[in-house]
């Protein structure tokens, strides 16, 4: 499922407003068809906006010359409690693009950019979209009204961009989530379970996977599995090796990772275990922030077919590592689940689920290889898309790491590993199919995606793994 070595969540205090002030844009005022990028006139904040809603911080920054489309961006996943190393601290900062030079780029171009903190760290979904919501009317109140309004974001906030999108198809102009859990916080949540639930099955019986007593707790839980994980997938003779295949095979985890390319033995087991591992996070304490969130065991595997998606390939993978994955998957089906809480379940589900109800042109980025939000995500949210019927129209990209390289991987494998061109490249396909009306495709990308890009037009995801049957 989700949760990555550099993923996410967030928390912010204080309240009150930035003061703007007046001074003026350049620009004309003639109105607009979607076409236009006249400049456009606006009051400013000098270089930035900052402040804060309702204990969020905000962050707002103008071009010179203002082309009259605001980029509101969501930011990703932020821990709600200290994690363990390898992963992002709690964060409070407000963040308007996916980094400074894909910040500067897009400025460069004209681009209004914004972006909030959320009132809360964690599984914080309904928190990002209403920061999002509440940016958007203070960028009207104090700055000006956009011709065009795109929502954008990373990870969590790829999926509280496609929430927006579809919530707001009276103000979104067109959607960019990027590496998005967009398949919706239960499929993600539940398949990270289903991996803390094969590893303590398989791996480490005395490994405990819900209801922690703390954050604490679950921290710690997290050290023991990452352990275990390490310690079986180096034991080739015992077994232990395959069991990690296994698990890794079953979920349709990454094969390679921002650490290792996959190219041998060696650094494809390293690779399946890096993935397991960083899945653990979300499932240990992540969770644990998720059972506080909606009051209890809210995630729930009972109903998981755990095989329902290996092939006969699969099979062969597991086997040329000594093990037997149809042995394996029948201890995985006789081991005891977790009991879920029928009041959390129902809170879990109103946490965000996607529709697929797409009103206008929409283009997700995916890593190929992304170990924490799996890229079969995008495939959820396709299918739901063309059982809607949606008005909008959908294009989906993807991106592939080299085949080896010396770590880290310079894109496309590890989780949100994008090249501030990619990124760039992803606004301007929007932008462009917005502007023009010829809706966008894989093929057309590859003439806006700059290099470096590993932008792969020809790639299309597996079904979702580890959902109810």
């Amino acid at each position: 499922m989700l949760l990555s070595r550099t993923a996410v969540v967030l928390a912010v205090t204080a309240l009150g407003l930035a003061s703007c002030g007046s001074s003026s844009g350049s620009g004309g005022s003639k109105k607009a068809l979607n076409g236009d990028v006249s400049p456009r006139a606006f009051t400013s904040c000098g270089a930035s906006c900052n402040g804060v809603i309702d204990g969020a911080a905000y962050k707002i920054e103008m071009p010179t010359t203002w082309n009259g489309t605001l980029l509101l961006w969501s930011h990703g996943y932020r821990t709600a409690i200290p994690a363990p190393p390898d992963f992002a601290p709690v964060n409070t900062a407000a963040d308007d693009a996916p980094s400074a030079g894909a910040a500067q780029a897009l400025l460069a171009k004209g681009y209004a950019l914004a972006g909030s903190a959320y009132a809360t760290n964690g599984w914080a979904v309904q928190d990002g979209v209403k920061a999002g919501e509440q940016l958007r009317d203070l960028f009207l109140r104090n700055v000006g009204k956009p011709r065009r309004t795109y929502v954008w974001g990373a990870s969590l906030g790829g999926l509280i961009t496609e929430l927006i999108s579809e919530k707001h198809p009276d103000w979104v102009s067109g959607a960019a989530p990027e590496c998005g859990a967009v398949a919706g916080t239960t499929e993600n949540l539940d398949g990270a379970l289903a991996i803390a639930y094969m590893v303590k099955t398989l791996i480490d019986p005395t490994l405990k996977i819900t209801n922690y007593a703390s954050s604490q707790e679950s921290v710690a839980a997290f050290a023991q599995a990452a352990k275990a994980v390490e310690k079986t997938a180096a034991d080739v003779a015992g077994g232990g090796t395959a069991k990690v295949v296994a698990i890794a095979t079953i979920a349709h985890l990454a094969t390679q990772t921002k650490t290792y390319d996959g190219h041998d033995a060696v650094s494809g087991i390293s690779a399946k275990a890096e993935a397991i591992i960083t899945d653990l996070g979300f499932s240990t304490f992540g969770q644990q922030e998720f059972a506080t969130r909606v009051g209890g065991q809210g995630l729930d595997i009972s109903g998981v077919d755990l095989g329902a998606a290996v092939t006969d390939a699969d099979r062969q993978t597991v086997k040329s590592y000594g093990g037997d994955l149809d042995a394996l998957l029948k201890t995985l089906k006789d081991g005891v689940r977790p009991e879920v809480d029928s009041a959390a379940r129902d809170k879990a589900k109103a946490q965000g689920e996607t529709t697929g109800k797409v009103t206008h042109p929409t283009v997700t980025l995916h890593d190929e290889q992304d170990p924490l939000v799996i890229p079969q995500n995008e495939r959820v949210l396709g299918d739901r898309f063309f059982a809607t019927k949606s008005t909008g129209e959908l294009t989906q990209l993807f991106t592939k790491p080299p085949a080896t390289y010396a770590a880290p991987a310079p894109y496309g494998a590890g989780h949100c590993n994008f090249t501030d061109t990619e990124q760039t490249g992803l606004i301007a396909t929007l932008d462009g199919w917005v502007r023009t009306g010829v809706k966008a495709t894989p093929a057309t990308a590859v003439k806006l995606f700059e290099q470096p890009t590993g932008l792969d037009p020809t790639y299309y995801p597996l079904p979702f793994p580890l959902q109810k049957q």
